[in-house]
């Protein structure tokens, strides 16, 4: 069984990700005023929640495609030197 890596094409996907990625985003809640309502309060504390999370899970997804990219390269790198020995 033969695994063949289309470098080019796997890179191309990797950065299309990225774009996708940098697409990603989640609008802050316009300013309710000077409200105190129970709700109110509870509404913009989940809201900010909901922001950290994204923000988070943003941060992972790059750092997942740029290990998978390194990771991709080690492996052309590596296909190389075999085939050159």
């Amino acid at each position: 069984m033969t695994i063949k890596l289309d470098h080019a094409d796997v890179i191309k996907k990797l950065e299309a990700v990225s774009t996708a990625i940098g697409n990603l985003s989640i609008s802050k809640m316009p300013d309710l005023g000077k409200n105190s309502l129970d709700t109110t309060e509870k509404w913009e504390a989940r809201e900010e929640e909901i922001q950290t999370l994204v923000s988070t899970y943003i941060k992972a997804l790059n750092k997942n495609v740029k290990d998978t990219k390194s990771n991709v390269d080690l492996l052309k790198e590596q296909d190389e030197s075999i085939i050159h020995s």
